[in-house]
């Protein structure tokens, strides 16, 4: 059993990425949409805004117009697309957010602590939280009738409201609850960059006790998610994740065979 995230980012082919499921069995999807929901909410005149938190790590401010709009591209356009091509080639996949039998459950923020022009500010009104329970015996009842989860966030709070929820770190967490052996993080970069900016620098290989390491002297942007979400995952049990590049063919079956970061 493995879990693959699918990023939301430019440049990702998803054609390609759903081909090579074809190749593969006894699996879970775990989907973004970041790329899209920018480009709708601007059209909708609502364009995004992100916020760093005091521990220096990037995230969307969702207020709950934005969250509508996330609504709309998670878990409407992204995971009816992702869908609607796996069924195209027979794979009997069934598409739900986090809020769908409260798969995907945890607190709500009451606020957020941000850096904002070099000084801290307390910010309200956002629709984020903090994963605390996978619902496990729902995951398992479609694998074992036969279905394949597509996942994506918002996560539902313990008092019923959608949240935000890190989908890197979603896909972490999944993996624990179903045992996985394997977690697949797929972005439009070929894993962890010494330098942002040069492919060629990628870090092929990472210890569990140097996650931290990386974390605070590689990773830029989304990418301490993925770390973070990598050390959770391993954390909890799962044996070895994988930070690969979603734009090329063949994209999971690469990863596997050990192209990309690999963190174990």
């Amino acid at each position: 059993m493995f879990v693959v995230k699918v990023g939301g980012s430019e440049g990702i082919d998803y054609d390609a990425f759903i081909t090579d499921l074809s190749n593969h069995n006894n699996y879970i999807i775990v989907h973004g949409g970041s790329s899209e929901l920018n480009q709708v909410s601007t059209k909708l005149g609502h364009p995004p805004k992100f916020v760093e938190s005091v521990s220096g790590y990037t995230s969307r401010f969702t207020d709950r117009k934005t969250m509508d709009i996330f609504n709309m591209i998670y878990a409407g356009k992204m995971n009816k697309m992702i869908v609607e091509k796996m069924q195209q080639i027979n794979i009997n996949a069934i598409g739900l957010s986090g809020i769908d039998g409260r798969l995907i459950e945890g607190k709500k923020k009451k606020s957020l602590k941000v850096i904002e022009n070099g000084k801290k500010k307390i910010l309200r009104g956002d629709m984020s939280g903090m994963i605390e329970k996978i619902n496990h015996s729902l995951i398992e009842l479609l694998l074992q009738n036969g279905y394949i989860p597509v996942i994506t966030p918002p996560a539902i709070s313990y008092e019923g409201e959608a949240i935000n929820v890190d989908g890197d770190r979603c896909a972490g967490q999944i993996a624990v609850s179903v045992k996985a052996d394997q977690l697949i993080i797929l972005s439009n970069i070929p894993g962890l960059l010494k330098d942002p900016l040069d492919e060629s620098s990628l870090i092929k290989n990472i210890k569990i006790e140097d996650i931290d390491y990386n974390i605070q002297n590689y990773a830029k942007g989304r990418m301490k998610k993925k770390l973070l979400g990598a050390q959770e995952a391993i954390n909890g049990g799962v044996k070895k994740v994988i930070l690969g590049d979603a734009r090329i063919d063949n994209s999971i079956s690469a990863a596997l065979n050990g192209k990309g970061t690999i963190i174990e």
